[in-house]
């Protein structure tokens, strides 16, 4: 996908990415090091959680998401960061074996005004699985480089 400025961003707009397969090794892994929660990194003890086996963290399921929507290309050298998300929703585990894709959706665009050289991109990431069922929500603020710097 071809790289966006701001002003390239339409309100309404989807942007999909590709898929990608979780393993158990890579969701036990990533949980070791960062979330070693025993429903994330120990089978046995993941099968007597609520959720009956190993489920990938949290964290892990937004990284994942974040890299698919990087990997488009579409802010490659124009984003600028993210003062922050609004809300995440983690809505259905995810388990070894699922295919992640993201689906992002413009809600809004406005132009900074303190600072000229950067757009406010407001956007709705939404992650299936391999059924179409929903497993992430997150409303993410994105600073996305302007055009010859705002300037006209």
């Amino acid at each position: 996908m071809e790289e966006k400025y701001f002003e390239d961003f339409r309100v309404g707009e989807k942007i999909h990415t590709k898929e990608k397969t979780l393993s158990a090794e890579e969701i036990i892994e990533f949980a070791e090091l960062y979330d070693p929660q025993p429903f994330h990194i120990d089978e046995i003890a993941a099968a007597e959680s609520p959720y009956g086996g190993i489920i990938a963290s949290g964290f892990h399921t937004i990284g994942t998401s974040f890299r698919l929507f990087i990997d488009t290309g579409v802010i490659g050298t124009t984003g600028m960061g993210s003062p922050g998300m609004d809300s995440i929703r983690w809505v259905k585990p995810v388990r070894p074996g699922d295919t992640l894709r993201v689906e992002a959706e413009v809600i809004e665009t406005r132009a900074s005004r303190s600072e000229p050289e950067r757009g406010i991109v407001l956007m709705d990431f939404k992650t299936f699985n391999q059924d179409n069922e929903l497993v992430l929500s997150i409303r993410s603020v994105n600073l996305v480089r302007r055009r010859n710097n705002g300037s006209i």
